[in-house]
């Protein structure tokens, strides 16, 4: 008998994805619940278990874009396990942590070879390493995760080498993103307010409590809860920047959720940090923690990144000093964080050396006028240099639950 397996549905008025990667052969022996193949649609990547154990059959090619409830693969639960399967099987698993040394055996060439795992590829763009320059020691010479780590970046020649190009269909995801920001700089009116912040107190805070906040939490006190909560303060001062167009109305929120840009394998991504206006600086640091791993693992769901009223993007973790975020439309506004480097600021009519970061915030001039726009960047500015007093209400520790 033939299972007949068909795309399931990832999210609401999502209608169509598309097979990024087949994790199995055509004819191999598949386990109940097995990844079998990566699928992508426009807001995430998703894996596809086998709904039973059996023969497969594909019917679809990596890249092909299939309807929803569309039959992609069969699998022969009649079949008789083969000898070996379920050693086989285990052998595959993308996410084993346990590092073994690889088995010399003979591989045979098939879709897989050379292919790194999602989490492979991320290391391997991480040291600038071709996928070229690593053997894989995964089944049929796939490139695992302890490949991408033992691999050691080539020094180079100078003179003349290999010219080759390469042509790769964006995935469903990167044409998404794409027709996102071009939407959002064509429908929008635009426009970038910058400032600067004075680290320093939260620098004295971290080095002061980042220790005991981690052994109480099992979390870093990191940047990302002072500037959430003071973007929540400052959302709550300046509502029109928690809000959005609808034809001719204005949709104020009297919520925050707070979406965070963050890389992932298969490109950005932005989920979301629900009711941030109801957490505490360990509930902030626990969530970004989360949402940041799955979307690293390609385990975010189409529901955590959907909605959101106001996007956090850090450019800083990548070296950025100043740049001008896009809005992510239907948001009307963006917050961009960027590196922080000592620079000589004037405190008392003396010159002395303070970390400072560089703010930008893009906004949707149709709705946010210059007064909310600078307002808002403000009181952000204000709340960052003086966390203590307005993130805090004057009692550190009871704000850090220690």
């Amino acid at each position: 008998m033939a299972l007949e397996m068909k795309v399931p549905s990832p999210g609401e008025s999502i209608t169509e994805v598309e097979i990024a990667q087949w994790l199995v052969a055509d004819g191999d022996w598949v386990e109940k619940d097995q990844a079998i193949a990566e699928v992508d649609s426009d807001k995430a990547t998703l894996e596809l278990p086998a709904e039973a154990s059996g023969i497969i059959t594909l019917m679809a090619e990596e890249g092909d874009a299939v309807a929803v409830g569309q039959v992609v693969c069969l699998i022969d639960t009649k079949a008789k396990r083969p000898d070996g399967a379920k050693e086989v099987a285990t052998q595959e698993a993308p996410k084993e942590a346990k590092k073994e040394a690889p088995i010399e055996t003979p591989k045979k060439e098939s879709y897989a070879t050379g292919t790194p795992s999602p989490a492979a590829k991320k290391i391997l763009d991480e040291k600038g390493v071709s996928t070229k320059e690593v053997k894989g020691s995964g089944r049929d010479g796939r490139i695992t995760k302890s490949d991408a780590e033992n691999a050691v970046p080539s020094m180079g020649t100078p003179g003349t080498g290999a010219r080759g190009t390469e042509r790769k269909k964006l995935s469903m995801l990167r044409r998404r993103v794409a027709e996102r920001l071009v939407t959002a700089k064509n429908e929008t009116a635009m426009l970038t307010t910058f400032n600067e912040v004075d680290m320093s107190p939260i620098f004295e805070l971290r080095n002061q409590y980042k220790e005991q906040f981690k052994e109480k939490h099992g979390v870093g006190l990191g940047f990302m809860s002072f500037f959430t909560l003071a973007v929540v303060r400052a959302l709550q001062l300046y509502p029109d920047v928690n809000s959005m167009i609808d034809g001719d109305f204005q949709i104020r929120h009297d919520f925050v959720d707070i979406s965070i840009a963050v890389s992932g394998p298969k490109g950005l991504m932005v989920p979301v940090i629900r009711n941030a206006e109801n957490l505490t600086f360990r509930g902030v640091e626990a969530e970004v923690k989360r949402l940041a791993l799955r979307a690293r693992d390609g385990q975010i769901t189409v529901d955590e990144m959907t909605g959101g009223t106001f996007t956090i993007s850090n450019g800083g973790v990548f070296g950025s000093m100043l740049s001008t975020p896009i809005i992510n439309p239907p948001q009307s506004g963006i917050l961009g964080m960027h590196n922080i480097v000592e620079r000589p600021v004037v405190r008392d009519g003396a010159i002395v050396i303070a970390p400072v970061m560089f703010v930008a915030l893009s906004y949707d001039h149709r709705i946010i006028d210059g007064r909310e726009s600078v307002g808002f960047l403000v009181a952000v500015k204000e709340a960052l240099e003086n966390p203590t007093e307005l993130l805090m209400d004057n009692d550190v520790k009871r704000a850090l639950e220690l």
